[in-house]
């Protein structure tokens, strides 16, 4: 039963490091997408498993045999340490392309001068900046 737990812990801490060797390298990966459904869908089995565990043998750390939880704390540290590499990476993309988003953004308002003014009942001016459309092409 325990081996079950630390096999998806394997098969979860190899998919992150993927995902993350993937991202680093900055080449174009159209199975990106799967590497985080499975990651996602390994989780909920992650999840699921410990709990039945939990709940059908509350004790189960303390009856595993000394090579079996040395397994689990290897698999634990492994999946500790690609968590936090891939959760890094992803933090960096998503950053990257918020700031890129937003100068892009301000590009296209800088060059459509989409501005208008609207004059008040007392004379004063108020400046607003309508929305700009923006259509990214993307490629799969």
């Amino acid at each position: 039963m325990a081996s079950e737990i630390i096999d998806i812990m394997v098969s979860l801490t190899l998919i992150m490091q993927e995902e993350t060797q993937r991202l680093t390298t900055h080449e174009r990966a159209g199975d990106l997408a799967e590497l985080a459904n499975a990651k996602v869908r390994l989780v909920g089995v992650l999840e699921t498993e410990l709990a039945r565990l939990n709940r059908e043998e509350s004790g189960w750390v303390d009856a595993m045999d000394e090579e079996g939880r040395e397994a689990l704390g290897k698999a634990l540290v492994a999946l500790g340490e690609a968590s936090t590499a891939n959760a890094d990476i992803l933090e960096r993309n998503i950053t990257l392309s918020i700031e890129m988003m937003e100068a892009v953004t301000n590009e296209a308002k800088r060059i459509s001068g989409n501005r208008a003014e609207i004059y008040g009942a007392k004379g004063n001016v108020s400046r607003i900046e309508l929305a700009t459309p923006i259509s990214v092409n993307s490629e799969i």
